[in-house]
């Protein structure tokens, strides 16, 4: 299977509290909700759509998934909620238990998370798509666990806030694979890391 991860961005690099106000204001973050200016259907929406087409299974941190857990049964009609309710899930997480699970979802141990996405990584499919989830997000690039990242970069500076950048000093080359640009100067540029040789 290939980690895609798919991230709104601002152009100073966070990610935090993309969705809405009251999503992760740790840090006293008072910009949530930030990406809806920005959005569009064909080119933003269709990055998502695009990233779910090989989908075989989607891998939150916990937080990440707790919101979309929370939002997205409710949208149940719309074809793309019914892929997104539908498809298999992996949940990083030390606090939750077995009990609460919802939303066709595995919890993965989180002192044991590199250890089974290595080996989910390993095995035959499609794709697992991370949206969101800076902290794994983080913790994925810096194992060099990540087939291809979708940045979703808005034209918006935040000031701070959580971001998915390992900080480790580590050198990571990329080549960009695609780019496209929405009428509201959001570009979506599609990067997978350069074999090193």
């Amino acid at each position: 299977m290939r980690i895609v991860i798919t991230e709104f961005m601002s152009l100073d690099g966070v990610v935090q509290s993309p969705g809405g106000p009251d999503e992760d204001t740790d840090g006293g973050f008072a910009h949530g909700g930030w990406t809806h200016p920005f959005f569009d259907d064909e080119v933003v929406g269709g990055a998502f759509a695009d990233a779910m087409t090989k989908a075989e299974a989607l891998l939150y941190g916990r937080r990440t998934w707790k919101a979309m857990a929370a939002a997205w049964p409710a949208r149940a009609g719309d074809p793309f909620a019914d892929q997104m309710n539908a498809i298999p899930k992996y949940v990083v997480s030390r606090t939750l238990g077995d009990d609460d699970l919802t939303w066709n979802t595995t919890r993965i141990p989180g002192d044991e998370a590199v250890a089974h996405i290595r080996k989910l990584r390993e095995t035959d499919g499609g794709d697992l798509v991370v949206m969101g989830s800076p902290t794994l997000v983080r913790t994925l690039l810096h194992e060099g666990l990540v087939d291809e990242l979708r940045l979703i970069i808005m034209p918006v500076l935040l000031g701070g806030g959580k971001t998915i950048f390992p900080d480790e000093g580590a050198l990571h080359t990329l080549e960009l694979v695609s780019t496209a640009t929405s009428p509201t100067g959001t570009q979506v540029c599609t990067y997978r890391p350069v074999a090193e040789g």
